[in-house]
C-alpha cells in the first residue's frame, strides 16, 4: 500500500498514489475536465514528492488554485491532510491511517512538556498555539480550552492529552468525529507534524521538538520510505569535496605567505 495518496473527495475517482517524483493534474483534451497527465503533457498543477516533503507548483497564468482556502499563485509546501481546490475539484493529501488510541484506557502520565503545542493553521484559532502540558478539551462550551464558537459544533467535541511519546486524541461524543491527516477518525495517536481538522475548517498541527517524541514527522517518514532505495551520490561527492578543500586552503595560505616574504625581502633591498 502506498503511504501518500491524493484523494479526490468531490469526484468519483480512485486515489492517486504519490511516490517520489512529479505527478501532474491537467485538463483532458476531449472533455476539458481535470485528470492525471504524464510528465510531457501540460498540467494545471504538479505535485513534487522528494526527501523534503510534498510541493505543489501551479502552472504560469493559472488562477483559482487554493490550499485550505488560501489562493496559491506559484508554489506551496503541503502537509498531510491539506485540501487542494482546482477548477472546483477538491483533492486531499492523505497518509497512512494513524492507529486509534485505546478506547477508555487512561493515558500514561508523562512529564509535562510545554514545548509540545497544537498550533492553529486555519479557522477561528489561526495563528494561536495551545500547549499540551495538560489535557485540552475542544468544543463549543464556554469552559472548553479550545473553544469553537459555532452553534453547529458539539459542546464537548474531543480531548487532547500527552501520551507516552505521542499525543492522544479522544472523541467526546461528537457527531462526525475529527479528521487526522485527511482521514476521518474518532480516537487517534498523533505525532509531530500531524494535522487535525475539527468541523472541516478548524485546522491544527501538532508541533514538538524532534527529541520530545520518539517518532518522526509522518510525512518525512513516508517520503523516506518511498525513497529508501535511491542512492545518495551527491552527499558522498560533497563530503569528498570538503575533504579536499582543507589541503588546498593550506597550500594557498603557504603560497601567499611565501609571496609576501619575497616582496618584503626584495622590496626592502
Amino acid at each position: 500500500m502506498e503511504v501518500l495518496k491524493l484523494r479526490f473527495t468531490s469526484a468519483a475517482r480512485p486515489d492517486l498514489p504519490l511516490g517520489v517524483g512529479m505527478h501532474g493534474i491537467g485538463r483532458a483534451r476531449s472533455r476539458g475536465e481535470l485528470d492525471v497527465v504524464g510528465n510531457g503533457q501540460p498540467a494545471v498543477v504538479r505535485f513534487c514528492v522528494d526527501r523534503r516533503g510534498v510541493w505543489l507548483t501551479v502552472a504560469e497564468g493559472e488562477r483559482g488554485v487554493h490550499v485550505n482556502g488560501r489562493e496559491i499563485r506559484r508554489l506551496a509546501m503541503l502537509r498531510i491532510g491539506d485540501t487542494v481546490y482546482v477548477d472546483g475539484i477538491e483533492m486531499r493529501l492523505v497518509g497512512e491511517r494513524r492507529q486509534a488510541a485505546p478506547a477508555g484506557a487512561p493515558a500514561p502520565e508523562p512529564d509535562p512538556d510545554p514545548r509540545v503545542v497544537l498550533r492553529g493553521v486555519g479557522g477561528q484559532h489561526h495563528g494561536r498555539s495551545f500547549t499540551l502540558e495538560r489535557p485540552r478539551t475542544v468544543g463549543r462550551a464556554a469552559e472548553s480550552d479550545i473553544r469553537i464558537d459555532d452553534a453547529a459544533f458539539a459542546e464537548r467535541h474531543a480531548r487532547l492529552e500527552l501520551g507516552e511519546g505521542c499525543v492522544l486524541l479522544r472523541d467526546l461524543g461528537s457527531d462526525e468525529g475529527s479528521v487526522v491527516n485527511g482521514e476521518s477518525v474518532r480516537d487517534a495517536v498523533l505525532l509531530p507534524g500531524d494535522q487535525v481538522v475539527f468541523d472541516s475548517h478548524h485546522r491544527f498541527v501538532v508541533e514538538a521538538p524532534v527529541r520530545a517524541f520518539a517518532g518522526q514527522e509522518p510525512i518525512a517518514d513516508a517520503v523516506a520510505r518511498s525513497d529508501a532505495a535511491a542512492p545518495a551520490p551527491v552527499r558522498a561527492g560533497s563530503e569528498a569535496r570538503r575533504a579536499w578543500r582543507l589541503p588546498w586552503l593550506l597550500l594557498a595560505a603557504l603560497a601567499l605567505a611565501a609571496l609576501l616574504s619575497l616582496l618584503l625581502l626584495y622590496g626592502s633591498g
